[in-house]
């Protein structure tokens, strides 16, 4: 048996597949934009997961898929209960991931940086 820190991470990496796999094939509500689950942090008792996402598109863009995914978040944590067999699926928190973006913004300006050595 592994220790309980294993566990998380390793049941956080099962969730993220699986909203992955939902993103792409089930969840037909329009304002969902293109999107990729960054990744998935569990709380110390697993009842509470934040999925971190990044979303293409403007903020605009962004708010509406993050709303599309919060409304779908009752369905997403029936179906991870199912199809992962949870006594209890965690409760779901869609949130934005900025990271992509920032580090987007750093390449751009070291490759600015560079151009004008």
């Amino acid at each position: 048996m592994g220790t309980p820190g294993h566990r998380r991470e390793r049941l956080a990496g099962q969730i993220r597949e699986e909203v992955a796999e939902m993103l792409v094939g089930e969840l037909k509500d329009p304002r969902i934009g293109l999107t990729t689950i960054t990744e998935v942090e569990l709380s110390g008792d697993l009842r509470h997961a934040r999925v971190l996402v990044s979303v293409l598109g403007n903020a605009e863009a962004q708010q509406a898929t993050l709303e599309g995914l919060s409304s779908a978040a009752g369905f997403v944590r029936r179906e991870l209960g199912r199809r992962l067999r949870l006594r209890r699926a965690p409760e779901l928190a869609f949130v934005l991931d900025h990271g992509a973006e920032v580090s987007e913004k750093i390449e751009a300006v070291l490759q600015k940086l560079k151009e004008q050595q």
